[in-house]
């Protein structure tokens, strides 16, 4: 081997001998860890059973305790639901008698009643003005309750009627047929007589 100038030797790994060294030291330490495993083993095992040996053994509840006492708990056990329910059946029937007569609801409110509805009279649109140019036949010129009945007998008849105020006299109105044809001027007359109205008399109006 080679020496140095102080006189020691010079060692030379290659690659080959580094890993070699590498896997010994591995191998060494899983065989130390394997034989510390297997040591420890067995005095933990040992252990346990001596820890459980040494625990105070503990006794059931009833053990200290007389049969006679044991036996007396058992009947209040079994009897106590029955007193219970006993108890609960006199609650209510004490208190409902301590309460008195019980108060009737209140009756729900009425609902309000519909509106009735407004019932328009017929003579509401017997009132009306003549058409310009057209001809109507006259049978009375007086006030307007009377004139508004007349029309609504009319309109019953089936006669197209109105009642229109005569501007020169505030408050008289003439009832009105038509507007119609100068053709039929007659044929209406006619109608109007045999309906009971004053055909015959019928004053012809253009307005």
């Amino acid at each position: 081997m080679p020496k140095n100038d102080d006189g020691e030797f010079e060692l030379i790994l290659g690659n080959r001998q580094l890993m070699a060294v590498f896997f010994i030291v591995v191998i060494l330490l899983a065989v130390f860890f394997a034989l510390g495993y297997m040591v420890g083993r067995p005095s933990s095992l040992v252990t346990a059973p001596e820890v459980a040996a040494h625990r105070p053994e503990t006794k059931p509840a009833d053990a200290d305790t007389p049969a006679s006492t044991r036996e007396v708990t058992k009947e209040t056990a079994t009897s106590a639901p029955a007193d219970t329910s006993k108890d609960a059946d006199s609650q209510p029937r004490e208190t409902a008698s301590q309460k008195g007569p019980a108060t009737k609801p209140a009756p729900p409110p009425e609902p309000a009643p519909a509106p009735t509805p407004v019932k328009t009279s017929a003579r509401a649109g017997a009132s009306d003005q003549p058409e310009s140019g057209r001809t109507y036949l006259q049978l009375s010129a007086i006030e307007r309750d009377k004139a508004e009945i007349m029309v609504e007998l009319l309109r019953k008849k089936n006669f197209s009627a109105i009642a229109a105020e005569i501007p020169e006299k505030p408050g008289v109105f003439r009832v009105l047929v038509g507007p119609i044809s100068d053709a039929d001027v007659n044929k209406t007359r006619a109608a109007l007589q045999d309906a009971s109205f004053p055909g015959k008399e019928a004053v012809k109006r253009t307005f």
